[in-house]
C-alpha cells in the first residue's frame, strides 16, 4: 500500500486551479498508524498516543478554524468492509466536509494556527484519502 498523508505539489497546484467560488464538499479518509509519529523534537513526541489520539488532538484545535471559514463536516460514518476496491484499504475515519468554497479550504489550511495543529494529523495518519467534490442534486439517480 503507498502511503498519502499530504498532498503532493502538482496536486495542490491542480486543485487551486479549479473554480474557488461554489461549493465543494471534501471526502475525508483516513488510516491511523498504531502509534503516532512525531517529530524527535515535538512535545508530545514521547507521549506514545495512538494514531486516534493524535487525530483527536488535530480535531480539537482545527474544529474552530473549520467553523470560522464557514465549513462544517455533513457526514460522518464507520466502516465495514470494502466491496468493490483494494482490500488493504480499510478506514479508521471517514467523513465529508462542505466548504463555500475552495477558497475556504485554502484559507483554513494556510491560518497560522492550523498550521501550529497540522502536525497532529501528520504524526496520526498512515495513510489517508481527500477527495474534492461539487455537491449537486442527486434527485434519486447515480448519474
Amino acid at each position: 500500500m503507498s502511503h498519502h498523508v499530504d498532498p503532493t505539489r502538482e496536486q495542490f497546484e491542480a486543485f487551486k486551479a479549479l473554480p474557488r467560488d461554489t461549493p465543494i464538499n471534501m471526502v475525508n479518509l483516513v488510516q491511523f498508524r498504531d502509534l503516532a509519529n512525531y517529530p524527535g523534537d515535538h512535545v508530545l513526541a514521547r507521549d506514545g498516543l495512538t494514531g486516534a489520539q493524535a487525530y483527536a488532538q488535530y480535531g480539537n484545535h482545527t474544529a474552530p478554524i473549520l467553523k470560522k471559514v464557514g465549513g462544517a463536516v455533513i457526514w460522518r460514518g464507520s466502516f465495514d468492509a470494502t466491496l468493490i476496491g483494494a482490500q488493504d484499504e480499510a478506514w479508521d475515519a471517514m467523513f465529508i466536509v462542505r466548504y463555500p468554497g475552495a477558497n475556504a479550504f485554502l484559507a483554513m489550511v494556510t491560518d497560522p494556527e492550523y498550521q501550529k495543529h497540522v502536525v497532529h494529523r501528520q504524526a496520526a495518519v498512515l495513510t489517508s484519502r481527500l477527495i474534492r467534490a461539487t455537491p449537486s442534486d442527486a434527485q434519486d439517480r447515480f448519474a
